[in-house]
């Protein structure tokens, strides 16, 4: 998937005037400065993903998580935030590096998230990294399928 950033900084206001610019298959980097602010939630991540959007990122606060983990919509998150934005965020600028994690992020980079976390592949390296990562996942499979062969164990999707 294909990133795009957000950044945002305290002030009066929050809009979301980046949400128009959505495309099909984005996955959406959001830049809070940490701020203890639940800028995305139910509502409006599913309007996200109705826009063509397929996951977020930030390093600030996600609201809703019970709704959010419910509707199945991939999100992580620095942390969970009872706070809205009113007063706290105010758009600032998209598709500028940003850093979320300790990482920058660069419009293009590719986005590979599960529950274990988020790896960010900068976009000139992507397809050799997406090689080398088929080459391990595939030893790995078998690796574990001949243990679960010796164990007695059915294979199971993560083995086949």
């Amino acid at each position: 998937m294909r990133a795009k950033w957000v950044a945002t900084y305290y002030s009066e206001v929050c809009s979301y005037p980046w949400v128009e610019d959505i495309e099909e298959g984005d996955f959406l980097v959001i830049d809070q400065s940490g701020v203890n602010a639940g800028l995305m939630g139910s509502a409006n991540t599913l309007g996200c993903l109705e826009a063509g959007a397929r996951g977020f990122v930030t390093n600030g606060g996600v609201r809703d998580t019970d709704e959010i983990i419910i509707q199945q919509i991939p999100f992580w998150s620095a942390f969970c935030s009872q706070a809205m934005v009113q007063a706290r965020l105010e758009f600032d600028a998209k598709d500028i590096p940003v850093c979320v994690g300790g990482v920058q992020v660069r419009p293009g980079d590719v986005v590979v998230a599960d529950g274990d976390g988020v790896i960010v592949v900068p976009q000139d390296i992507a397809e050799e990294v997406a090689r080398y990562a088929h080459e391990e996942h595939d030893r790995d499979k078998k690796t574990r399928r001949d243990h679960y062969r010796r164990l007695g164990r059915d294979e199971d999707d993560t083995v086949k």
